[in-house]
């Protein structure tokens, strides 16, 4: 089997779909051709028009980032391109040649590749089995792996794209799973890669490992497109921009030419403020009270280290670290999720204790809400209409249950509210939540816990995979919660989110609470020291 070879040989790649560094070998003077030109695209599902006329020029050789907000057509775009779906019009070039792609198969055949938000891997499956699934260079399984892993340990020095090849995928990172996406990418041939969110579940360092990847790749010739929602990312790592809003490109340049404020600008139509508005009146008597949480994993590893906090009303508390270091595990200990083997938590006039911890269904009684890490694995259940999904551990309260059966109408029509309240799009109670971006998911499971008014609110993640008018509405919404005289608090990697939202910060590392700030003695310099364990910040 003939293995990748660096820029400028003739040679194709394992999945024998053309070079597979960087497209076509060219002479010295010949000008080398777009790697994608996408030409007057529209696309219609009903009486959506997802992409009209759209002009999309990829350079070869460089990192193009595309943004827009939810819904703004950027997903059908690629998905057209990776062959998904069928453009009703238009043309696509790739490398010059004109591509018609009525199947994935032929996009990747052509040199397309794409790694999406949510990883296509069989979990089960160990990393090498994953890349050769589907693209096997014989029958002998035995001597097809041998032959595959000889290619891949060349791709691996070649890209710096390291990933342990004997292990099952749900044994790795969610870092390494990325890496293991791309390197599938590549060994099928890919010179054009398009990564879909591609850090909405990483962490900073593993952001920064993916960033020196795509910039090696960069170097070695191959084209990435970006589709991201954090503008940060576009401007440290993007040669050029492309804003898509309504269907349409409102905005195409090089990242030298623009900034954050004018791509935030472009992505909404009007200023985006995303930075801390006002300010909080004096908390007020404390609604929730955790003293010594100790939680052991099954391996006996201390996840929660003695770990105490209390929220107080009108208050927004912010839980910084990086991810690993027990924020979900608290989040679970909080909400009834998860029982500890030490500590107490007094909630609502109540006292808990391991013999008799909190439940969910308690949490919900005492008007404590929960919006998972996970929208997908907790929140949502996705084959579900959104009126199923609005309802949610709800669905016993007398207004929607009589006499042991479920009042549908009211249900329906209090999610209908729950969406003009909170700017779900579309506003379809009958729409199943799998059909809705990752916006308006997000903003339809905090609808639902914001609407039995809760005392409480604990947030994971609250803008993971969101866009940025949406990220500025649900922090209008928290902020709106905290001011009614709620206690919400606030886990999130984004150092960004937590110093816009928080009153009071708190930082976590190895389980245990590293430091705590009220935010204006709060920077990323000071948060980033406490988060690697430093006691001096």
């Amino acid at each position: 089997m003939t293995t990748p070879r660096p820029p400028g040989t003739a040679a194709g790649p394992p999945g024998g779909h053309g070079p597979a560094w960087g497209g076509p070998a060219l002479g010295p003077s010949t000008p080398r051709p777009p790697a994608v030109a996408m030409r007057g695209i529209g696309k219609r599902f009903g009486a959506v028009h997802a992409n009209r006329a759209v002009d999309l020029t990829v350079a070869a050789g460089t990192v193009h980032g595309i943004v827009g907000e939810n819904g703004a057509g950027k997903s059908t775009l690629m998905s057209i391109l990776y062959g998904f779906y069928q453009a009703d019009e238009g043309e696509i070039l790739v490398d010059g040649q004109p591509l018609r792609a009525s199947t994935s198969a032929e996009a990747i055949a052509a040199g397309v590749g794409m790694v999406h938000q949510h990883f296509m891997l069989v979990d089960s499956f160990t990393a090498l089995d994953n890349i050769m699934l589907g693209a096997e260079p014989g029958w002998r399984l035995q001597a097809a792996r041998a032959q595959v892993r000889a290619a891949l340990v060349q791709l691996m020095d070649q890209t710096g794209l390291q990933v342990r090849l004997d292990l099952a995928v749900e044994e790795l990172p969610v870092g390494e799973r990325q890496r293991l996406e791309i390197l599938k990418a590549l060994y099928r041939g890919a010179r054009f890669l398009i990564l879909d969110e591609p850090t909405a579940v990483l962490t900073p360092h593993e952001t920064d490992q993916l960033f020196e990847t795509l910039r090696g790749l960069r170097a070695r010739g191959t084209t990435v497109l970006l589709i991201t929602h954090k503008l940060k990312e576009i401007m440290a790592l993007c040669d050029a921009v492309t804003v898509m809003r309504g269907g349409a490109v409102v905005l195409d340049t090089a990242i030298a030419d623009t900034s954050l404020d004018a791509l935030a600008q472009a992505m909404v139509g009007r200023r985006v403020n995303l930075g801390r508005q006002g300010v909080a009146a004096a908390p007020g008597a404390v609604l929730l009270q955790a003293e010594h949480l100790t939680l052991r994993d099954a391996l006996g590893v201390a996840r929660l280290n003695d770990v105490s906090l209390a929220l107080r009303a009108g208050e927004i508390v912010g839980i910084a670290g990086v991810s690993g270091n027990g924020q979900s595990e608290l989040l679970d200990v909080l909400s009834g999720l998860r029982t500890p083997q030490q500590g107490r938590l007094q909630l609502a006039g109540r006292t808990f204790t391991p013999g008799a911890w909190l439940t969910p269904q308690a949490a919900r009684d005492l008007k404590l809400g929960h919006v998972p890490e996970d929208r997908h694995a907790r929140a949502l259940v996705l084959p579900f209409a959104a009126w199923e999904s609005a309802v949610l551990g709800y669905h016993r309260l007398a207004d929607f249950c009589r006499r042991g059966f479920m009042r549908t109408v009211a249900m329906r029509e209090a999610t209908t509210g729950m969406m003009q309240r909170y700017d779900v799009r579309p506003p379809d109670p009958d729409l199943r939540a799998s059909k809705f971006s990752g916006g308006n998911q997000q903003k339809l499971v905090l609808a639902r816990e914001a609407w039995a008014g809760p005392q409480v609110l604990l947030v994971g993640q609250p803008t993971r995979g969101v866009d940025i008018g949406a990220i500025e509405f649900i922090h209008a919404r928290l902020r709106e919660l905290r001011d009614a005289g709620g206690a919400v608090l606030v886990v999130s990697s984004e150092l960004d989110e937590v110093l816009a939202l928080a009153d009071r910060v708190i930082v976590m590392n190895a389980g245990r609470v590293a430091g705590e700030r009220p935010v204006e003695q709060c920077d990323e310099t000071t948060l980033g020291l406490l988060m690697g364990g430093s006691e001096h910040a």
